[in-house]
């Protein structure tokens, strides 16, 4: 059963004010972590950009373990006015296309991702601006 989101002044309901923010967490294939570390370590300016043309902001991916398996965290901000276009062009782009070639064998879906989706998001609980 999961349980209810409960929404108060250090969480705020998902989407509210000009920016949003997202959690997604996905797993690490062991075999491809050193391949994910050193792609992440010169990112593409070409992806950049793009990101950065989709209004993406403060975008970090963490890397943990937890009972000997590896997780990725990441968190970013979104602060355009049309999410779901914005992340069409992301999609749409022949290099960031490329990047995914790259780093979607490094990654393993968890068993509640989104159909379509590749990371599995998560809820906010806490946020202390």
């Amino acid at each position: 059963m999961t349980e209810k989101a409960i929404y108060g002044d250090t969480n705020p309901v998902p989407g509210a004010g000009d920016v949003k923010r997202f959690g997604s967490v996905i797993g690490l294939s062991p075999q491809m972590e050193q391949h994910y570390r050193e792609l992440h370590a010169n990112a593409w300016e070409s992806v950049t950009r793009r990101l950065t043309e989709s209004y993406i902001r403060n975008y970090s991916i963490y890397i943990t373990e937890l009972a000997g398996k590896k997780y990725l965290f990441s968190y970013f901000e979104y602060t355009g006015s049309d999410f779901e276009a914005d992340m069409q062009a992301m999609a749409d782009d022949p290099e960031t296309q490329r990047w995914w070639r790259e780093t979607r064998p490094c990654q393993i879906q968890l068993p509640n991702c989104a159909p379509g989706a590749n990371w599995t998001e998560m809820e906010c609980l806490f946020y202390l601006p």
